[in-house]
């Protein structure tokens, strides 16, 4: 009698051991991405700034900014992993081609406002790297939980669900970028 009842504790502990762990990992999923939409969201707050520092050089340039503008509005309605993400990869085209115009007005690359504004800009993109890195780390360490026995036992049993990575929509952020310094 005494031996099944150490049993049943023992699976009773084992069970809630793995059932806190799962939850802990969830949690880590979950904090890892609010840290990347934390940096996504500062950089969608600088880019107004940058906007009105780039309108009055790049003139000729408005289908950029009106691109930057329309992707800073569809954020606020973005509610998945997917749809930011997506959304992360067409601003980071944009504001590459704004980096990329801004080469060609001088004025614009001497203004200490724009040189401040592209350093905090490019800070920001640093540790939103790192953010989706772990965050993608969290995801992977959450996910493979949910699928080892005898984890993925307890996992199904209590409806933890598995979680989406962080991922490169667009084939252009795949392909490798060509240098010419020829031209």
């Amino acid at each position: 009698m005494w031996i099944v009842l150490i049993i049943i504790v023992v699976l009773v502990i084992a069970i809630i051991a793995m059932y806190n762990n799962l939850v802990r990992l969830r949690q880590k999923v979950r904090n890892s991405w609010s840290q990347i939409d934390v940096q996504l969201q500062r950089r969608f707050d600088l880019i107004p700034n940058l906007v009105e520092s780039v309108k009055g050089y790049m003139k000729h340039e408005n289908e950029v900014l009106t691109k930057v503008t329309e992707l800073r509005t569809s954020w606020a309605s973005a509610s998945s992993v997917v749809e930011k993400a997506n959304l992360d990869n067409e601003l980071s085209g944009a504001l590459k081609t704004i980096m990329a115009v801004s080469e060609n007005y001088p004025d614009l690359k001497a203004s200490q406002n724009f040189s401040e504004l592209q350093q905090e800009l490019q800070n920001t993109e640093n540790k939103i790297s790192f953010s989706r890195q772990f965050y993608n780390d969290s995801v992977t360490m959450y996910n493979t939980k949910l699928e080892v026995v005898p984890s993925n036992i307890i996992a199904s049993l209590f409806g933890f669900k598995p979680e989406e990575l962080f991922n490169a929509e667009s084939d252009d952020a795949r392909k490798n970028i060509k240098v010419d310094f020829n031209n």
